[in-house]
């Protein structure tokens, strides 16, 4: 699946099961969420030669390397978006799920850096 796919399912999983009181569906968000910005990255990686060894490293290698080929405010918006994602993909019995605000905001800038990669491999 695309980025792009992993967002849509998100969103739809997101606009679908917001109204429930109960399950998994935050959880469920975020992965499909973390997903596809890990798929965006690897693509963003893969499309130079110069960084193709990239996809390989840890992403919070990725991550730190991130304000070289993108915007710099784009570049730490991701990295806030990884690091919140990662922690609502975990459990955590005395903590609250993400609201759907805040995971409609992670899809956004997860969607703004999918946007800045296809701009960027535009001739």
């Amino acid at each position: 699946m695309t980025p792009a796919d992993l967002l849509v399912a998100a969103r739809g999983l997101l606009e679908h099961d917001k109204q429930s009181a109960v399950g998994g569906w935050p959880r469920a968000v975020a992965f499909l969420t973390r997903q596809a910005l890990e798929q965006a990255l690897s693509d963003l990686w893969a499309g130079s030669r110069a960084t193709t060894g990239l996809s390989e490293c840890p992403m919070k290698t990725q991550l730190l390397c991130l304000p070289a080929y993108l915007e710099p405010g784009l570049a730490r918006e991701i990295g806030y978006a990884w690091a919140a994602l990662s922690n609502a993909c975990h459990y955590h019995p005395y903590e609250l799920a993400p609201t759907a605000a805040e995971l409609s905001g992670w899809m956004t800038a997860v969607s703004n850096l999918t946007t800045s990669i296809a701009l960027a491999r535009e001739p």
